[in-house]
């Protein structure tokens, strides 16, 4: 094991050796301890996986893509939901790496769906790249994120960014009971940067919608996994998403609750707090509301366009 090289400097091969471990001695360890606690432990495996995932990510770059979609044309509309080869072959390096790690967990992936023990204690969810659109079209604001869940609710989750609020690639990461980071640095919650006389926040939400309300303007992203993060970094005062998927959001759950804002879902018309993804977080559908206490209150109160 090679103790001197950061992860971002490393050379990434999926195929090489699909069972060797990511480089732990040389990243930056989120662990205050020498023998880290459960949700420790699962929290650098989770940032572990995000690098790999980046890396993969990155050196797919400038290479030939293959495209094709889940969904049909309707009329003149193209299919519009995109899975590339690289999706595929990140979530297929991750789980290999899993299956080393933690063979008595189970996974649940975007591209592959369901595999490991029926009865397992753990569940990972894996969305290798989300905000496939963005990627393949080379608009750089995409993400991928990795979370374990544990009697359905997340305690452990890392997302790897090709943006973030430092203006480069990097992993926001956090656990049940810790902080949020940022390659291992706190973030801090009024996040990371002081703005005399700023009177407005930014805030995204699924169209049509109004660009602009009373204290918030409308952005729209196309990454779930992306837009939980800068909630929890503090770029957005809130992001709302329609019809998301548990492996979109999970990571984002254990972000935005270690720094401090709030997460809720939409249930029948109705805005509860976040609980859980259930049994079978493969199953799981529902809008999701990420966001500060103002943000959130505003939205409850019929103060931004729903």
């Amino acid at each position: 094991m090679n103790h001197n090289t950061h992860p971002a400097h490393s050379t990434l091969s999926v195929e090489a050796n699909p069972l060797a471990l990511p480089p732990v001695a040389s990243r930056r360890s989120v662990a205050p301890r020498t023998i880290p606690g459960l949700y420790e432990a699962l929290e650098e495996t989770a940032y572990d996986l995000a690098v790999v995932a980046g890396e993969a990510i990155v050196d797919a770059l400038g290479r030939s893509l293959a495209v094709h979609y889940k969904d049909d044309a309707h009329g003149i509309m193209q299919p519009h939901d995109a899975v590339s080869n690289v999706d595929e072959s990140v979530e297929d390096c991750l789980r290999r790496r899993l299956a080393v790690r933690h063979p008595e967990h189970a996974v649940v992936g975007e591209e592959r769906g369901r595999s490991g023990p029926a009865d397992a204690e753990f569940t990972w969810l894996i969305d290798p790249v989300d905000g496939t659109t963005n990627f393949v079209n080379g608009l750089p604001l995409y993400a991928s994120a990795v979370a374990v869940l544990h009697g359905g609710r997340p305690v452990a989750g890392a997302i790897w960014c090709a943006t973030s609020h430092a203006l480069r690639p990097g992993v926001y990461h956090a656990r049940s009971g810790g902080p949020a980071r940022f390659d291992g640095v706190a973030l801090r919650v009024d996040g990371g940067r002081d703005v005399e006389g700023r009177r407005r926040r930014v805030s995204t939400a699924p169209l049509p919608v109004r660009p602009r309300e009373a204290s918030w303007d409308h952005r729209h992203i196309g990454s779930a996994a992306l837009e939980s993060a800068f909630v929890a970094a503090g770029v957005l005062a809130s992001a709302r998403m329609q019809h998301q998927r548990a492996w979109d959001v999970a990571a984002g759950v254990v972000l935005t609750e270690a720094a401090g804002r709030e997460v809720w879902t939409e249930t029948a018309g109705r805005w509860e707090p976040f609980v859980t993804f259930g049994a079978r977080p493969e199953e799981w559908r529902q809008s999701m509301l990420f966001g500060d206490s103002v943000a959130v209150t505003a939205l409850r109160s019929g103060a931004l366009a729903l």
